[in-house]
């Protein structure tokens, strides 16, 4: 048997999805051409902030939530005719949350590149 490891897993799916800046994800929200989905624990949000007007959708929790057969979809949360920008801490969790959705159907995805952290340097309303 052998395991991918975790790298493996991110460069994978980086190879895969759309990979784009802060700068880059604030336009597309600015001209409101995507949703923009946090996908850090909850406890990221409560001691580093959040960034204004974006989703919260915890990683663990990520598929269902998109799912419309769920029991757990949010419907009504999302455009699904939008681009769904995921963020994560650095970018890592966020590149094999975009390839999911993307396995999952979803077409227009992208990941930030740098996560929040890249994104609290940005222009980007930090709450």
């Amino acid at each position: 048997m052998i395991i991918k490891s975790s790298q493996t897993l991110v460069s994978e799916a980086l190879k895969e999805v759309k990979t784009i800046s802060p700068d880059e994800a604030l336009k597309l929200y600015k001209e409101n051409k995507c949703n923009l989905i946090d996908i850090r624990d909850v406890r990221e949000l409560e001691n580093t902030g959040r960034v204004e007007n974006s989703l919260h959708i915890p990683r663990g929790m990520l598929e269902f939530w998109m799912d419309p057969e769920s029991v757990y979809f949010k419907d009504g949360k999302l455009d699904t005719n939008k681009e769904m920008v995921l963020f994560c801490a650095g970018g890592l969790r966020s590149a094999l949350a975009a390839k999911s959705l993307k396995d999952m159907g979803f077409e227009k995805v992208s990941h930030i590149d740098g996560g929040f952290g890249a994104i609290s340097q940005s222009e980007f309303n930090i709450v």
